[in-house]
């Protein structure tokens, strides 16, 4: 059988990264993949390709003779700079997701994955499905900029997957966590940034969370998102298509924080800093649509996910601290 060449672009960030280590151990994939700023890894069965994604002659060059692509580079950081310095989310993004789609396009790319997100939903008790986006309704303020963004590019893949034979699939994921994710508290979304808190602080002291801790967030471990992908390049019939992909509950970021406190073993305290900037927002996702049509549903239990990733962190990011 032929090998299928697999362009993971980012792959040197969270979800890029993790991607690039499953895919590289599957024998009917070739696997070539982007960095930029960050350094590339070891890993066997992979290619790498330094390119800068806004420009276009970088794009060019990597998207030559691929089959796949699995866009994950992206201009990110956490609810900070949301609030302080939304610019950073849009300019970059929609340069550089411009640029790679017209080109897949262009060279005839059988499929090209795209992860959106869930910013551009209202708030909601209940689970939200795809068609529950209603573009006349007001955003969340502090989501304006990166909303309206992801609107944009999810048109465009719209747009280019009626011109010609190139399969386009949006993701509007969850929040996702899991090894490798961002452990940063300036540049981290609540997950990571939450266990960096915890697993930094010494028994008897506190943390300080931002916001009241009401806020309800849909969480979903790395390895569901992965098995999304793998059945979507398998399954996927139409030529355009918008899926949800989360773990489908709401839990509260006051609850979350406890439960990461638990699995650590420490004995701290919790208090919550409002004058802090928070995304004072509640939603889940409905994925009855990703399971009816590619079969997807996710395995992992929550508890279970936040264990791993704990166990994770101390294994390989608390080595770090140490040396």
């Amino acid at each position: 059988m032929q090998k299928k060449k697999i362009l993971i672009l980012g792959g040197t960030g969270f979800i890029g990264r993790n991607l690039v280590l499953y895919f590289s151990k599957k024998s009917n994939f070739e696997v070539v993949t982007t960095y930029n700023k960050k350094k590339k890894f070891n890993c066997k069965n992979v290619k790498w390709l330094k390119a800068d994604l806004t420009e276009p002659l970088d794009v060019e060059k990597v998207i030559k003779d691929i089959d796949i692509i699995i866009q994950a580079a992206a201009t990110t950081s956490g609810s900070k700079d949301i609030v302080e310095k939304p610019m950073l989310h849009v300019t970059d993004n929609l340069i550089m997701n411009s640029l790679i789609f017209r080109k897949a396009y262009e060279k005839k790319v059988n499929h090209i994955i795209f992860f959106s997100c869930t910013v551009m939903y209202q708030s909601s008790k209940t689970g939200l499905k795809e068609d529950d986006l209603d573009l006349n309704k007001k955003m969340y303020d502090k989501y304006f900029g990166i909303g309206w963004t992801k609107v944009s590019l999810e048109k465009q893949c719209e747009f280019y997957a009626s011109l010609g034979k190139t399969k386009f699939t949006v993701l509007r994921h969850s929040n996702i966590f899991g090894p490798y994710d961002k452990f940063d508290l300036e540049k981290s979304h609540v997950f990571g940034a939450t266990v960096t808190k915890v697993m930094s602080c010494s028994d008897g002291e506190k943390i300080t969370v931002w916001g009241e801790g009401k806020e309800g967030r849909d969480l979903l471990y790395i390895d569901d998102l992965i098995n999304a992908i793998d059945l979507i390049l398998i399954n996927q019939l139409s030529r355009f298509s918008v899926y949800n992909v989360g773990y489908g509950k709401s839990i509260q970021i006051k609850d979350l924080v406890s439960k990461i406190v638990k699995f650590s073993g420490k004995k701290i305290t919790i208090e919550y800093d409002t004058s802090k900037p928070s995304i004072k927002t509640n939603l889940f996702l409905d994925c009855k649509k990703i399971f009816d049509e590619i079969g997807w549903k996710r395995s992992t239990n929550f508890d279970d996910a936040v264990k791993r990733t704990i166990k994770w962190w101390k294994k390989n990011i608390n080595i770090e601290k140490k040396n």
